[in-house]
């Protein structure tokens, strides 16, 4: 996978420690960008060390189920987060950074660090399958997705270049729809988790249907 200048070719490409920002709603993908507006203190403190060591930051929800740690203040995390490359920032004058982050892969986090730095920082176990080039895949329901789609951009009154749409291969646009997807942390979370391409344009169908209809059974359920 490759982000920005660096090519990530299998797990030992990644720290095994990396910082991590925890971000209720938010879904990076691998070849994702994800663009970030950056004003707290702690995470302000995070962008200056990456921007001066590896550029390498975790993207993982709080648990969805509330859970905190020990001091009872701070979220536990979700198990699994999407690992992105800076490869763009911008200071804007008034002490934010404006950056981008571009997917490399899926981990699963093993352990979170007991560190000085005012950021969280967790031990990961990369998605190996996300680093390699990806095989030839079983075709995606490509109509269903892009009626999905237009479903969800007609009911939020949004337009969009559809003669870009259109032209994009499978895994952008699937995952593209997903990364930009209204709906809530446990279905973003569904959409992360799912085993392959095609698993994850099925979900994101389920759901878009769902939210259009409003029945139950179009409910997918969570990968464990």
């Amino acid at each position: 996978m490759k982000a920005g200048n660096r090519q990530y070719r299998q797990a030992s490409d990644i720290s095994e420690t990396i910082p991590v920002f925890p971000l209720t709603g938010a879904l990076l993908l691998p070849g994702g960008h994800m663009p970030l507006n950056i004003f707290e203190p702690r995470y302000l403190d995070m962008i200056e060390d990456a921007i001066a060591g590896e550029r390498l930051i975790g993207m993982i929800q709080p648990c969805l189920k509330g859970r905190m740690l020990h001091d009872d203040v701070t979220p536990m995390l979700c198990e699994v987060g999407c690992l992105g490359r800076m490869t763009a920032f911008q200071e804007t004058g008034d002490g934010r950074y404006l950056i981008n982050l571009a997917g490399i892969c899926r981990f699963s986090m093993t352990e979170e660090m007991i560190v000085d730095s005012t950021y969280r920082q967790c031990r990961i176990e990369p998605f190996e399958e996300d680093l390699r080039p990806q095989p030839q895949e079983e075709a995606i329901d490509r109509d269903a997705v892009i009626a999905a789609f237009r479903k969800y951009l007609s009911a939020n009154n949004i337009d969009a270049d559809w003669s870009m749409v259109m032209e994009a291969d499978d895994r952008t646009l699937v995952n593209a729809l997903c990364m930009m997807s209204p709906y809530d942390p446990a279905e973003k979370q569904a959409l992360l988790e799912a085993r392959d391409l095609r698993e994850r344009a099925e979900k994101l169908v389920a759901i878009s249907e769902f939210h259009m209809t409003g029945c139950p059974d179009s409910t997918p359920g969570r990968m464990n």
